[in-house]
């Protein structure tokens, strides 16, 4: 067994490894992934360049411009190309919509997120550098409120500690926040509006990333953890109860989940988790355009230049992953008849979670 270190930059990724590694695709290739403990912009950059980690599950955004001079950074396969967030606002805020966010104040957080939120708004006519509305960045662990001109920044105060975001849209210290799963989970539990948008297609999650030197040197490696992913992924869209049992038991970073809040995410993450791990073009597009704004260097290369898709196409091209879905047509995000399923879906979890904590049509034993 092959050890190898893949870490995480954000822990929501947790809710798709812990349930590959569960499955033990990873071992069955004959991997033991490492995978489990997250770092930090700069430090993965360091690390994957001296070869100390194989694979980071991130870095989206600061690695173009480094690109542009001289970074030898590359991704090999992408596990989901759209984010998902909903609006949470105060019931009693007047707030029904996007439309009603001009001129206020809208929470965010982290780098990638927090930018993510700047670009959905000015995709949807807001912009903050146009003093359309405030964007405002959260701290962890401090009471104080940072420009959103500085969302490019690291978090240089930061503490361990991990308010939820949405405390300050429960508080009043901003009049909303574009929240992923669970947050938003918590956010509705907890009294506050949430209200659905539009997903943004986008590179986030867990995208497989490593140093080009490596993955030239070691393409057995890279080629093992893909298939391993591609299994995992596999795994968690054909084993429902299995992965929503894993979610609820090991994603514990935002607090301990209920099984309803589980299937939720079960049920977002498994329609847009891509069976093949391509990039969607317009994904690409809508993280290069962060990443010119938080770094002039990055307008001086294409887009493309970080991707290196060889390796996944050779194992589609085998026919691996058709054989894996026993030849039914593989969806892909942004598949119209997915996306209504999926919304489906979404409007009927809760009926779809029995009273003893199993998914309906489960034969689970249950009385």
């Amino acid at each position: 067994m092959q050890k190898v270190h893949f870490p995480y930059r954000a822990a929501t990724h947790l809710n798709l490894l812990h349930v590959v590694s569960e499955s033990g695709s990873w071992e069955r290739h004959g991997l033991d992934v490492d995978y489990d403990y997250q770092v930090k912009k700069d430090e993965a950059h360091d690390l994957v360049a001296s070869g100390q980690i194989e694979f980071v599950g991130g870095n989206h955004v600061s690695t173009y411009g480094r690109r542009a001079r001289g970074d030898n950074w590359v991704y090999v396969g992408q596990s989901v190309n759209v984010v998902r967030t909903k609006l949470v606002v105060r019931p009693d805020s007047g707030i029904n919509g996007v439309a009603d966010l001009r001129s206020k104040k809208i929470g965010i957080r982290g780098i990638h997120p927090g930018l993510n939120d700047w670009l959905f708004l000015k995709q949807h006519g807001l912009d903050a550098d146009r003093d359309q509305l405030e964007l405002v960045k959260k701290v962890d662990g401090l009471e104080n409120l940072e420009a959103a001109t500085q969302i490019e920044g690291p978090d240089k105060n930061a503490t361990s500690k991990r308010a939820p975001l949405w405390h300050w849209v429960r508080d009043g210290k901003v009049d909303g926040a574009l929240l992923t799963a669970p947050s938003h989970l918590f956010a509705l539990e907890g009294g506050l509006k949430v209200i659905d948008v539009d997903p943004l297609p986008m590179i986030w999650f867990t995208t497989i990333s490593s140093n080009l030197t490596f993955v030239q040197k070691n393409p057995d490696i890279v080629k093992k953890l893909l298939l391993g992913m591609i299994d995992g992924i596999h795994f968690f869209k054909t084993q429902p109860e299995k992965s929503i049992d894993i979610i609820m038991r090991r994603y514990t970073k935002e607090g301990q989940l209920n099984r309803y809040q589980a299937a939720y995410i079960y049920n977002t993450l498994k329609d847009d988790l891509e069976p093949a791990l391509y990039p969607n073009l317009t994904a690409i597009q809508n993280v290069f355009e962060e990443a010119k704004r938080t770094d002039k260097d990055a307008a001086k290369i294409n887009p493309l230049e970080l991707w290196d898709l060889h390796h996944i196409r050779e194992i589609d091209d085998s026919g691996y992953v058709r054989e894996l879905y026993e030849g039914a047509p593989v969806k892909r995000d942004f598949d119209p008849e997915q996306q209504a399923e999926r919304l489906h879906n979404e409007q009927a979890i809760t009926q779809a979670v029995k009273k003893c904590g199993h998914l309906a049509g489960i034969d689970c034993g249950c009385e």
